[in-house]
């Protein structure tokens, strides 16, 4: 699948992987369509990149569609849709002290991470089966997903944000197999610990992250927001890659904590 003279659209696409992928697609000649809810980075990078931005909270369905919207209404094909949006949680199934897991802070982290997912995934792939064909095999377009190696192997404390990317993992093979009737393809990326702005900068966040590259096998470093965006990219240019989740961990397997 072209990226050159197309569209795409990225969720969560103003900062750390989201980001990296904007300007990585851009870079391959697509309009990106910027979509997420910080007004101010996302403009100044829609600009930078030569792109859309528009104000998007993903699990509100009506503002996922106006993304869309925007991208079908650049003028170019919507070839390309990768959801990076995302939100962390960190809280035991029982507190130490007795107290079970909020529920609302549970059902914030599936209506994001899950359902903000879904959201693109459907009305991405609606506006896409509506194009013309882009290849003999009757392709119209790619579908990249966001979930993580936690999805896999969570950790103490990760019981919700667990669940939101085992969802997406979930979803992968249904959706690639729904969608092949109008030729998109769907693939998730389980990413490890890669190296983005959530970890601060300066001398004890260097060092806290050395700490979290220590059990990676190799190499034996955070991994970086452009290696992400690199896969994202292949994903979408490989036409014969779907349906599968493919880490991006250096070969982490994650402990218990």
């Amino acid at each position: 699948m072209e990226l050159n003279g197309n569209a795409a659209l990225v969720t969560g696409g103003a900062s750390g992987l989201g980001e990296a992928t904007v300007k990585e697609f851009a870079a391959a000649g697509a309009t990106v369509v910027v979509a997420d809810l910080n007004a101010e980075r996302g403009q100044a990078l829609a600009k930078e990149v030569g792109g859309v931005f528009v104000t998007t909270d993903v699990s509100d369905a009506d503002q996922v569609s106006a993304a869309v919207s925007a991208a079908v209404d650049t003028g170019r094909p919507l070839r390309a849709a990768v959801a990076c949006a995302g939100i962390g949680w960190a809280e035991r199934t029982v507190a130490k002290d007795g107290s079970p897991h909020n529920l609302d802070s549970y059902r914030k982290v599936i209506e994001v991470n899950l359902l903000g997912t879904f959201n693109l995934v459907r009305l991405a792939s609606s506006a896409m089966a509506g194009s013309e064909t882009a290849t003999d095999d009757g392709a119209r377009g790619a579908i990249v997903n966001t979930a993580s190696v936690a999805g896999i192997e969570g950790q103490i404390g990760q019981i919700a944000y667990s669940s939101s990317k085992g969802g997406i993992i979930g979803m992968t093979l249904p959706a690639a197999r729904d969608l092949g009737a109008v030729g998109v393809r769907v693939n998730t990326i389980a990413p490890g610990i890669l190296d983005t702005p959530i970890y601060g900068s300066g001398p004890e966040s260097e060092a806290f992250k050395e700490k979290l590259a220590a059990p990676v096998p190799f190499p034996k470093r955070l991994g970086t927001p452009a290696e992400f965006a690199h896969l994202a990219r292949s994903l979408v240019e490989n036409d014969y890659i779907n349906g599968e989740v493919i880490r991006i961990d250096g070969g982490l397997r994650m402990p218990p904590k």
